[in-house]
């Protein structure tokens, strides 16, 4: 007869905070959660940025098209964002410039206030964006966020110019800008891992099956690895991005009203399509507007598409439309069409926008919003909407809005703190590279790179005391080394070649099926004698 649990025995003191969700926002709220003394369990069902989080723009920028619709709040704290989160993690960040062509004979078909009340002022205007109001959007974009770091806009001519050799002849003018680039999910690895460092316990491939309130506190029932234990926790945080809805109705069984608007954010990459380091801004006849981005030293991020994405259930995948879509939106540009044929990978996430009832995908808000429910007998705050460049900021209110609930003594501690490998200026990467070559010669210039740019100061660990590229233990090809891979394991929570290789970094743009499978099938075996030696 299979053995229960005596229920009798004493239960365990429940934690703090039980976060569901394992993206940048669940994985920034433990962070600082933990930081400030509270106890932290976070669960996610599947690998940390699994979803969203790993699919974005990799872009921290303030959302210069925002500004049309009025979001100036926005906008604005987005902008101070920017270099604030520069100084904490200058490995996996750093600044961009990006160029805006504009031609005076440009229409568009947008719906945004902006764009309504030229139609009204100046009927003339109608459909145009004119260089006037560019300029004025630019300098808000300069001065709205107290700029101290990234330098500011300019004009630029496009005639005999590496700007505009890769670009149509018609376009002779363009607006240069900054922002700042950013890789996605090793943001929400890293504040996983400093989050546990500093008391929280992060469990991964945990699925939270239910929840209810059993004397005053949650009680969370989660499931890995086939066996379902149950967590105690005195508040839940619903970071579940594009499932919040579901957690609420589905899991906790809430009455609310609150929901989610889904939209379908799609990709492109090819391969490098133009010789500089800046990105293009360009503009859509249908008001809309995709960035051009220099990728992984060797290829171009095109992106990104707004469309309704009905069932989180059902995985995103940019489709041949936006496919071609985006492929004729940057050939309106770029003086060499861009073909499905030069498309090497496509990737797709979906946006959990807070549904306020906006007229279309692209009107919908990118802010975030925090809601408070009490309605079971013990609180669970739900995390609706909200932008990569602003998670710290929304983890900070989020914490706010927890100090009303549960005693938190300790006040916002993240501004500028270092993330793990983070700990160098700004400004320091090529010259660690150079320090790394120097260092330990076997590696190449693009190795060098790869490495700081994904740990900073802590790739030097991963290296440790080798002398030749054999040290380094097997080679799986692209630069990736059995130290590397055994890093990522114990420090990062991979578990799959997929984790590795679309997460971790993006070398499965550059892998072979069979070197993915290698890896592969090392990582399972790695993972099982681990486990038996653990036993």
């Amino acid at each position: 007869m299979p053995h229960q649990a005596d229920s009798r025995a004493p239960k365990p003191d429940p934690s703090d905070l039980l976060i569901i969700g394992g993206g940048i926002n669940g994985c920034g709220i433990a962070r600082d959660a933990a930081g400030r003394g509270l106890s932290v369990v976070l669960a996610e069902r599947g690998d940390l940025a699994g979803a969203t989080s790993s699919a974005s723009t990799k872009l921290f920028h303030g959302g210069l098209r925002y500004l049309e619709y009025f979001e100036i709040r926005l906008v604005r704290e987005a902008l101070i964002e920017r270099e604030t989160l520069l100084r904490a993690m200058p490995h996996i960040s750093w600044p961009m410039r990006f160029v805006l062509p504009y031609h005076r004979d440009m229409r568009f078909e947008s719906d945004t206030p902006t764009s309504k009340l030229l139609g009204v002022v100046m009927p003339w205007m109608r459909g145009r964006r004119p260089a006037w109001l560019i300029r004025l959007g630019l300098f808000l974009y300069d001065h709205l966020g107290g700029r101290k770091i990234l330098p500011g806009t300019r004009a630029l001519s496009l005639k005999d110019t590496p700007e505009g050799a890769p670009l149509q002849p018609r376009f002779e003018t363009a607006y240069e800008y900054s922002d700042c680039w950013v890789e996605d999910s090793r943001l929400v690895v890293l504040n996983a891992r400093d989050a546990a460092a500093r008391g929280a316990r992060i469990l991964t491939h945990a699925e939270v099956v239910s929840a209810q309130v059993e004397d005053g506190v949650w009680a969370v029932r989660v499931r890995s690895g086939g066996e379902t234990q149950v967590l105690r926790a005195r508040m839940l945080v619903n970071a579940a991005g594009p499932w919040v809805g579901d957690v609420i109705h589905g899991k906790l069984r809430l009455n609310s009203r609150e929901s989610v608007r889904l939209v379908r954010g799609s990709h492109i990459v090819t391969r490098r399509l133009y010789d500089h380091d800046k990105c293009y801004f360009f503009q859509g006849t249908d008001g809309r507007i995709i960035f051009a981005i220099p990728y992984e030293q060797d290829f171009t991020l095109i992106g990104t598409t707004d469309a309704e994405h009905a069932d989180p259930s059902q995985p995103p995948v940019c489709t041949e439309a936006e496919r071609d879509y985006l492929c004729d939106f940057a050939s309106r540009y770029f003086a060499r069409p861009v073909t499905p044929e030069d498309v090497v990978w496509t990737y797709s996430g979906v946006r959990p926008l807070y549904d306020e009832g906006a007229s279309s995908a692209t009107a919908a808000t990118r802010d975030y919003t925090l809601k408070i429910d009490r309605s079971a007998g013990a609180p669970v705050l739900n995390v609706f909407g909200g932008k990569i460049t602003t998670y710290r900021r929304l983890a900070e209110s989020a914490m706010a809005k927890i100090g009303s609930v549960l005693s938190v003594t300790k006040g916002d501690w993240t501004a500028g703190v270092p993330l793990p490998g983070g700990d160098f200026s700004v400004d320091g990467a090529p010259d660690m590279a150079a320090g790394l070559r120097a260092d330990f010669p076997f590696l190449t210039d693009y190795w060098a790179r790869r490495l700081v740019r994904a740990y900073g100061t802590e790739a030097r660990e991963i290296l440790g005391t080798a002398q030749e590229a054999a040290d380094l233990g097997r080679d799986f090809g692209e630069t990736l080394t059995e130290v590397e891979v055994t890093w990522l394991m114990r420090r990062e929570y991979a578990r799959t070649a997929e984790d590795v290789l679309w997460r971790r970094s993006k070398l499965g743009l550059r892998m072979t099926a069979a070197q993915i499978d290698t890896l592969e099938a090392w990582m399972r075996e790695h993972a099982l004698r681990q486990g038996q030696a653990a036993e």
